[in-house]
């Protein structure tokens, strides 16, 4: 009886579990097509971040595009020199004053 409850219940539709599921389909193709079983396919612990409208979207695209010139800021860096304020004006909630 729980089970057959279980059944009918509604999946779960966040924007978080549909990425999840994607990855994971995702990722299973790939490797299929590789012949590399289990073997990891995505990057871990980068950042993700909706882009709500075109003013983001630029602002993002500046950012990738500038992002080689910053890497003396990069959090990523062992020798890096400073914080990175375009990081944190994109990504955060706490801007850092340019």
């Amino acid at each position: 009886r729980a089970r057959s409850h279980a059944l009918l219940q509604r999946p779960s539709r966040s924007l978080a579990l549909f990425i999840v599921g994607f990855k994971s389909a995702a990722t299973e193709r790939i490797n299929a097509l590789r012949g590399t079983p289990s073997a990891p396919v995505w990057q871990r612990n980068y950042y993700e971040h909706i882009i709500r409208d075109e003013k983001s979207l630029n602002r993002i695209r500046q950012y990738i595009a500038e992002n080689p010139l910053r890497w003396h800021l990069d959090a990523e860096n062992p020798n890096r020199i400073d914080d990175d304020p375009l990081w944190h004006n994109l990504f955060t909630k706490r801007p850092i004053p340019m």
